[in-house]
């Protein structure tokens, strides 16, 4: 039945991905956007939030008093102010709310959010001196557009550009780079204004100016600092003059792939790597920079952020629910196969002139080709369209693992990798379905919770069972591989993404983190801007694992015992393959396991 199911299967999807490349191609412009993730019962009270996906990492609701949607520093200042008054605890919420995990929840449902939505205004230009003064809720894609008016560019961020300025500097995120200042949003930046709470004499709010000359010590604690410090209010960034890169895709097999990786980065500026495992291919983003005056007005449109059919969407997680039903292994690696071809085949969403791919180099301007996200773009279509993730069109959710592996010893975790391949090829075939194993180049930074070396950050997206005891094929040996980053290499954590057990203990991995905490107790002495989830990921009170029955199924701890994952379906608790020090649930129905 299997093998049947995987002929159809594989028909099916070159079917779809046929049309949806025709699709995509004459509808760019045609979609629904995402919606605001704070829904409230009556007005601005009684709500919730939740993230972009629609579900947390524990699965659980996430609910506040009030919502609060200031729209200038002044309204900020009042909002705050008031709410520290009161002792109300207080979290920001972003536009699209792209994190993960629960960084966005209040403690209980009275606490207040606050939503820097409507605060995405320009302060400040000053093309002179190339620094550009933006309001912390303006989005990457207004960023980046805003210092194009004046002949400047952001040199490095992320792909996506529906995060906000105060996301980013809250998670650290970053795009792909060894060179110069890094990859990290957060080394871009010159000046802070954060408002926190203060006491009596301070009107109960306090906004101060960190700089990275005048108050280095605060400023490196709050240049990533999970939303604890206060509300990011203004951002100022060091910027460069406009400039054009160049940016070939080459395929090819992944033998040398660990001696690659560690000098990939370092011959070309923008480096980025696709890693296919159960293929045994690696594509290498070949991208540079060029002299302004190359012709060439390319533009970067990855596919994956482009507006989807909702239909789509919706036949895509029927059939992975079947084939993951079915342990349907082959018809998986067979639709991975089908999608990083058609992937390849058109150039990951690159054009050379923003309507046509003719070949490569494409060479365009750096606000062209540094990020992405056309779905945000397009007026209301009823949900015919929308971003292939959003929670309204029930939609594959899927976990994602992003750690940060120092580059010494990049080369034996992919090589770990490969063994886990080596004793079943089809293994990670589930997670190329996702667009395989994404591999970006970071730097050390001086932010206390920034990266601590120069590292390789993989991010790997896999599925995620709508049902949370239902366990997943194959999911030891994405469990193993989360393991070996965490314990066996002491990765570091993209604080916006990753499930539970990423989180424990984490903040003993960074030699700066009493320097943080000491700005933290200064800034917010009663804790009105933590939760229980920032207080467990600083190391403060509790622990993010939830220890119950099927929680490794979820990520919600490492299984100690059978019950921990699924005995009744066949799933127990056993020692890693490789790496005997990890703990996964492995399927054994029927099967003897060491």
């Amino acid at each position: 039945m299997a093998v049947g199911y995987s002929r159809q299967s594989a028909a099916f999807w070159s079917t779809l991905l046929r049309l949806h490349c025709i699709f995509t191609l004459l509808h760019t412009v045609v979609s629904t956007p995402p919606e605001d993730p704070v829904k409230c019962v009556s007005g601005n009270t009684d709500c919730t939030v939740i993230n972009a996906a629609g579900v947390f990492p524990d699965r659980s609701t996430c609910r506040a008093g009030n919502v609060a949607y200031p729209t200038t520093e002044a309204e900020l200042i009042s909002i705050v102010a008031a709410a520290t008054k009161a002792g109300r605890k207080m979290r920001v919420t972003t536009r699209y709310s792209h994190s993960n995990p629960k960084l966005v929840c209040t403690d209980g449902s009275d606490g207040l959010l606050i939503s820097t939505k409507l605060l995405n205004h320009t302060v400040r230009v000053d093309a002179k001196a190339m620094t550009l003064t933006v309001e912390s809720g303006m989005l990457l894609r207004e960023l980046i557009a805003e210092a194009a008016k004046v002949g400047l560019a952001l040199p490095n961020g992320p792909y996506w550009w529906g995060l906000t300025v105060g996301g980013m500097m809250g998670t650290g995120a970053h795009g792909s780079t060894l060179w110069g200042e890094g990859s990290a949003l957060h080394d871009y930046v010159s000046d802070i204004r954060m408002v926190s709470p203060g006491s009596v004499n301070d009107g109960f709010v306090k906004v101060r100016v960190l700089s990275e000359t005048r108050t280095p010590n605060e400023f490196n604690a709050a240049k990533v600092s999970i939303g604890v410090l206060g509300v990011i209010s203004q951002v100022t960034f060091k910027l460069q003059p406009m400039f054009k890169r160049s940016i070939t895709y080459v395929m090819g097999n992944d033998s040398d792939l660990g001696d690659e990786a560690e000098t990939f980065g370092k011959k070309h500026e923008f480096a980025d790597i696709t890693w296919l495992p159960s293929q045994g291919k690696v594509v290498y983003r070949k991208d540079d920079r060029v002299a302004v005056n190359t012709s060439g007005n390319g533009l970067f449109d990855l596919f994956s952020l482009r507006s989807h059919l909702s239909k789509e969407g919706a036949i895509r997680k029927s059939t992975e629910e079947t084939q993951e039903a079915l342990r349907d292994a082959d018809g998986k690696c067979a639709t991975a196969k089908l999608m990083s071809t058609s992937e390849l085949g058109t150039s990951y969403g690159l054009t050379n002139d923003g309507v046509k791919f003719t070949g490569y180099p494409v060479t365009g301007s750096q606000n062209r080709l540094m990020s992405s996200g056309s779905c945000l773009d397009s007026p209301e279509d009823g949900l015919i369209t929308a971003c292939p993730w959003d929670s309204r069109l029930n939609p594959i959710i899927a976990y994602q693992t992003a750690v940060s592996v120092p580059l010494t010893q990049v080369k034996s975790f992919i090589n770990d990798i490969k063994s886990l391949v080596k004793i079943e090829p089809r293994s990670l075939c589930g997670l190329e379905l996702f667009g395989g194993i994404q591999m970006r180049y970071v730097t050390s930074s001086p932010a206390y919770l920034g990266k601590e070396a120069e590292a390789i950050a993989f991010d790997i997206t896999y599925y995620r069972a709508s049902n949370p005891l239902t366990p997943r094929l194959y999911e030891d040996f994405i469990e193993e591989i989360e393991q070996i980053a965490l314990f066996k290499y002491n990765s570091l954590p993209h604080w916006g993404k990753n499930r539970n057990l990423v989180f424990d203990g984490v903040i003993k991995k960074y030699k700066n983190a009493d320097a943080f905490l000491k700005v933290k107790e200064r800034y917010d002495p009663t804790g009105l801007f933590s939760s229980e989830w920032t207080d467990q990921i600083l190391g403060i009170k509790g622990h993010t694992t939830i220890i119950k029955d099927g929680c490794a199924l979820e990520g919600l701890c490492i299984c100690s015992e059978d019950a921990h994952c699924a005995p009744a379906k066949g799933y127990v608790c056993r020692p890693g393959k490789i790496y005997k020090e990890a703990r996964v649930c492995t399927y054994a129905n029927g099967i003897s396991v060491i």
